[in-house]
């Protein structure tokens, strides 16, 4: 195969590791992103790379070494409670354990673009069309002006992909859950008490009524939390709250969680930043596409799912660690997507079903033994680990 002109749309995690894994198998793609550079937005709190996914194709990329310079192994630590502050369950790593360390979703959006070859992403490029060309090619067209034409188009491109319209006409579904995100800063000193409680990892509480409280934390003294109920996307216009006055939240957050206890009312309203509104959404799972030439998709743009198991970005990762080996293990791209997209669809299936059924359990409000407890998280480390395992074992087979 001569050297494909390749384009990846979408600079977050999938996109920047597919490209790093391209270049080194010497091919050299073009990254776009509608953002401004690397840094120039929110990129949300924090998440743990699982050992059989995540890690995997970080290894291949020879990034393992800087990613354990950031990540928070320590971060690995659980624990439940109910609104009343009571532990219900509890998870402490072992030593040496890192299945499934932390890392702030930043931290490794820089870390990845900061191992690219120079002028690799093109910020400030935010896709209008795509438009499919002779010969599996497609032209594509920004709001910059800017155009080009490419053999293979990778959608990296998230929840609401532009390049997805090429292959599917599915779209994601609002899955009836809201979530407020919120920050608390220098936490140990200004917030000893939500310190305290969230621990060096990660809390989460419900009360079997639809609403939860889920808190992380972050590098640098930071803890995001996420307050969660059963809602309709417009629920503020409808409790005739201005979702830009953090008082007139914090007054219908109360109202809201009144029944929880003072020990775990600060996690609701003590935050240092604005409640930022997130909503949950997911594709149609299992989804698949009949094969198109030039154009695939990777990460949640492929397979948007709940967060629940943490699986969203760990799948994005390997999506373009396995496409980048694809692309150059075989004669041409069309077997190379075809290859990719036949490992890919069967593993994300089982994963958003589950992701997706977890979320449903979750926030239930009928079940009179919702929500259920969570996993064996020593076990998951276990699997986590052994899954590792065998997906080396399979790739020496296949070398």
């Amino acid at each position: 195969m001569t050297t494909p002109r390749i384009a990846i749309i979408g600079g977050g995690p999938a996109g920047l590791m597919c490209a790093r894994i391209l270049q080194g198998h010497g091919i050299q793609p073009t990254v776009y992103d509608a953002d401004a550079a690397v840094d120039s937005r929110d990129p949300g709190g924090t998440l743990d790379l699982h050992a059989d996914a995540g890690q995997i194709a970080l290894e291949d990329a020879g990034l393992m070494d800087a990613f354990r310079a950031l990540a928070r192994v320590e971060g690995q630590a659980k624990t439940r409670r109910d609104q009343h502050g009571t532990v219900l369950a509890a998870f402490t790593p072992d030593e040496g354990d890192e299945a499934a360390p932390e890392i702030d979703r930043g931290q490794l959006r820089t870390m990845l673009y900061e191992h690219l070859q120079p002028g690799t992403v093109h910020w400030g490029h935010k896709l209008l069309q795509a438009t499919p060309a002779e010969n599996g090619t497609h032209r594509l067209e920004f709001a910059n002006g800017a155009s080009t034409e490419v053999d293979l188009v990778i959608g990296a491109d998230g929840a609401w992909s532009p390049i997805r319209r090429l292959l599917t006409d599915a779209v994601p579904e609002y899955l009836g859950v809201c979530f407020l995100d919120a920050r608390f800063d220098d936490v140990d000193t200004k917030h000893p008490e939500i310190a305290a409680i969230v621990g060096d990892g990660h809390m989460f509480s419900t009360d079997g009524a639809g609403r939860a409280v889920i808190v992380q934390r972050n590098s640098n003294g930071v803890v995001r939390g996420y307050v969660a109920f059963r809602a309709e996307l417009d629920w503020y216009v409808t409790a005739g709250v201005d979702i830009t006055d953090r008082a007139a939240v914090r007054a219908y957050l109360l109202r809201e969680f009144s029944e929880w206890a003072p020990i775990m009312r600060p996690l609701i309203t003590d935050n240092d930043s604005d409640y930022i509104q997130r909503s949950f959404w997911a594709l149609p799972a299992p989804l698949t596409w009949n094969h198109t030439p030039g154009v695939t998709l990777i990460g949640d743009a492929a397979h948007l799912m709940a967060p629940f198991g943490g699986h969203g970005t760990n799948l994005a990762l390997l999506d373009g660690a396995e496409l980048a080996h694809a692309i150059k293990k075989e004669n041409t791209l069309d077997d190379a997507i075809a290859r990719y997209e036949t490992t890919m669809f069967a593993r994300s299936a089982e994963i958003a079903v589950g992701s997706n059924t977890a979320l449903t359990k979750f926030f239930a409000t009928t079940s009179p033994d919702a929500p259920h407890l969570p996993p064996d998280q020593a076990q998951e480390h276990k699997n986590y680990e052994a899954r590792a395992a065998e997906y080396r074992r399979r790739q020496t087979e296949n070398a």
